[in-house]
């Protein structure tokens, strides 16, 4: 830093600039509007300080302008704040096509990372730079929230939901991972980095990362080796919902609602199998709550993501 005055943090990701930008001008737009308000107070109390030779003072009935005026301002200037922020809001909750998929779970007091390739992570993260990056999180015990500063990029990681967010890094470097929510005695020491590398280096660090197992690899085994595959099977005779293309379609349920196959319908539906039973199944899957770790869960998440169609039939 030296003898550099650093206001905000690195600039280091795509919609970096746009936060700052939105921050200066909302805070530009309370300044001004505040030294309006103090040069007034400061004007009036002197024009109309009390004084044995003033007269009174005549009592002004409106002015439909002026009333106008002060309605329609404030108006316009709250709604460019609005569209302005909206439009950011949805550009950085909106991850583009093609975003590398990673996974994050909280647990007092680290972060433990997973590659779309299998390689994991303990409050690190290499990635390689102008590459979108979708992270899915959750958490094994209490709320805490990743944050990274100098991306502008900030989401909760809540027990018992999966959150998204993503970033796309624009300078090569390491940037500073933290907690931002109270997460007990040693939410101080919840840091971790990112480290942002050339296509060329990443590419030399994953290769010097061989073996690992990809997530949806390791939840085809624990699909596999838990017996999932005995009920949930294309077969006159499964007992269980059949799970190829079900994800993110309309699921028809027997109390006569529907329900949405995201992320969340099947992390419940793997932990709390009689909450949201399929029609024309009956509520004997077991429960997996306490027998599966987040993790877990979100390698048979993934796994379930990748049966795009049914299997062939043997012959």
């Amino acid at each position: 830093m030296g003898n550099q005055l650093n206001l905000f943090p690195e600039n280091a990701s795509t919609f970096a600039s746009q936060v700052d930008y939105i921050y200066l001008y909302l805070l530009l737009v309370c300044a001004v509007f505040a030294l309006g308000v103090v040069v007034a107070i400061v004007y009036f109390s002197i024009k109309y300080r009390r004084n044995p030779t003033h007269t009174a003072i005549q009592q002004v009935e409106g002015n439909m302008m002026l009333e106008i005026t002060w309605s329609v301002v404030p108006l316009l200037i709250m709604l460019t704040m609005f569209g302005w922020g909206a439009w950011l809001y949805m550009r950085m909750v909106t991850p583009p096509k093609g975003a590398l998929d990673y996974y994050v779970v909280g647990k007092q007091w680290m972060w433990k990372l997973q590659h779309p390739t299998g390689q994991r992570e303990i409050n690190e993260l290499h990635v390689p730079i102008n590459q979108p990056v979708r992270l899915t999180l959750t958490s094994e015990d209490v709320i805490h929230d990743f944050f990274v500063p100098d991306f502008r990029m900030k989401r909760d990681v809540v027990p018992g939901r999966y959150t998204e967010c993503w970033f796309e890094a624009t300078k090569i470097g390491s940037y500073r991972i933290e907690c931002a929510q109270y997460c007990g005695t040693k939410h101080s020491q919840m840091i971790g980095l990112v480290h942002v590398m050339s296509q060329a280096d990443y590419d030399k660090w994953l290769s010097g990362n061989l073996g690992a197992e990809t997530a949806d690899a390791a939840g085809k085994k624990l699909f596999e080796g838990n017996r999932c595959d005995t009920c949930h099977k294309d077969a006159p005779d499964a007992r269980g919902a059949p799970l190829w293309g079900v994800y993110g379609t309309q699921v028809a349920l027997r109390d006569g609602s529907t329900v949405l196959a995201d992320d969340d319908y099947l992390r419940e539906s793997i932990l709390h199998s009689t909450a949201k039973v399929v029609a024309g199944f009956e509520p004997i899957m077991p429960l997996y709550d306490g027998q599966l770790t987040e993790e877990q869960v979100l390698q048979l998440v993934a796994y379930i993501k990748t049966l795009k169609a049914k299997p062939k039939e043997t012959q």
